[in-house]
């Protein structure tokens, strides 16, 4: 028999605010998160806004020993697992460390570290290079900083799949479980690429909004008028746990993981296969992989990240799979207000697509004022409203042809 996997503890940093409630609080008032950069001059970019997260203090969580050998994308990383881990009310002890491991992924890793000491290389030389450089620039230096603060001994490692990566996360690390290999994982995405090369980076893709006047309003996914997607920076985390040892200890069960799919586009390296194939094929997987009939789908947090071509094959594809009942789908991108955390953005929207699941609240698309007639489905506009749901499906797509689609649903 399969073993179950529920998620019984979630922590979030976010432009929204730095834990869960303020994150949901903002989703639900359909606030934006989005504002011109302060972490460096943009003025010399063509996009010079972001969602950044205010007020983070990583001595909150670390000393000031360890917060200065740890990059950005891995303090919020640590900091949204330990939100996590106390949410859930479970303790890694001695006798419990080696069944509970540590998946924990980033689109981009150290950036701010590699940005700051190529400087040092360039104008002090290479005798003054940090000895840290490395540690806290590599993607797996998160879950591996996570295992060794927390003292969590199971399996341990990274997913890097670009803007599905916090989902994949989310999905083998369930896998994990299910196979028997651990009881408990700590799953995640964290992203810290708030950077000057990193903007400048994908400003020359022209993947980036330059509504530099209206920040708040840049990120319109499925607008006719979207112009790019906003960057942001943040970290989720999540519990998973299997579901008979949730039950024995009497935690709260937020959601069941119930499908998971994962395919490649093997078609182009940032545009999404034609008719979004590929994402039709990843929510297919899901779909079947959970055992439920399309109907029991009452709403999708979908990927729209705000860009032209990304959002129109995300409709597509949506429309492959559920058919005549896809306008019936309640479907919303809470990147309209978060902005799009990358390698965050698929760990941070299964939280909020779990607490949808559990308020019964759909979360809206805020910024969607001129519909775009290539698009038609009830993106939810502007206002979040109320409906019973079952199952819920969010779905993650990133550059490298990379789709994520996972299903929650009520443990029952």
């Amino acid at each position: 028999m399969e073993r179950r996997v529920v998620v019984t503890g979630m922590g979030a940093l976010t432009p929204l605010g730095n834990d869960v409630a303020s994150t949901w609080c903002g989703i639900k008032e359909g606030r934006s998160g989005i504002g011109p950069i302060s972490r460096f001059d943009a003025s010399n970019l063509p996009s010079q806004i972001a969602g950044e997260l205010r007020d983070f203090d990583p001595r909150s969580v670390l000393d000031t020993k360890q917060a200065r050998r740890m990059d950005r994308f891995q303090q919020i990383a640590y900091a949204a697992a330990v939100q996590a881990l106390h949410d859930s009310g479970y303790e890694i002890t001695p006798e419990n460390a080696d069944r509970i491991g540590v998946v924990m992924g980033s689109g981009i890793g150290g950036l701010q570290t590699l940005s700051e000491q190529f400087k040092v290389l360039h104008e002090r030389g290479p005798s003054r290079i940090s000895p840290f450089l490395i540690t806290m620039m590599v993607v797996d230096l998160a879950p591996g900083l996570i295992s060794i603060l927390l003292g969590a001994k199971g399996p341990n490692f990274s997913t890097v799949s670009a803007c599905s990566t916090g989902a994949h996360a989310v999905g083998e690390a369930a896998e994990v479980i299910r196979v028997g290999q651990a009881d408990v994982m700590i799953a995640g995405g964290s992203e810290a690429g708030i950077v000057e090369i990193g903007l400048a980076g994908f400003c020359s893709m022209r993947a980036l909004s330059t509504r530099n006047d209206e920040p708040e309003r840049a990120s319109r996914p499925f607008d006719a008028e979207r112009d790019g997607f906003v960057m942001a920076e943040g970290a989720g985390a999540l519990i998973l746990e299997e579901y008979e040892h949730a039950k024995a200890r009497g935690a709260t069960i937020y959601a069941e993981i119930a499908g998971y799919g994962s395919t490649a586009d093997a078609s182009h390296i940032t545009d999404p296969a034609p008719g979004g194939e590929g994402a039709a094929r990843a929510m297919e997987m899901a779909i079947a992989d959970s055992g439920l009939s399309k109907d029991r789908i009452g709403y999708i947090n979908a990927h729209g990240t705000s860009t032209v071509v990304g959002d129109e094959a995300e409709t597509e594809a949506i429309k492959s799979v559920f058919g005549d009942r896809a306008h019936d789908v309640p479907v919303s991108s809470t990147k309209s207000m978060t902005g799009h955390l990358l390698g965050a953005a698929g760990a941070v929207e299964s939280i909020i697509s779990i607490l949808a699941l559990r308020e019964g609240f759909l979360p809206p698309t805020i910024n969607y004022e001129h519909p775009d007639p290539k698009m038609d489905l009830d993106y939810v506009p502007n206002q979040g409203r109320s409906k019973e749901l079952d199952a819920v499906m969010s779905n993650s797509f990133g550059f490298g042809g990379h789709n994520v689609s996972l299903i929650f649903t009520r443990a029952e």
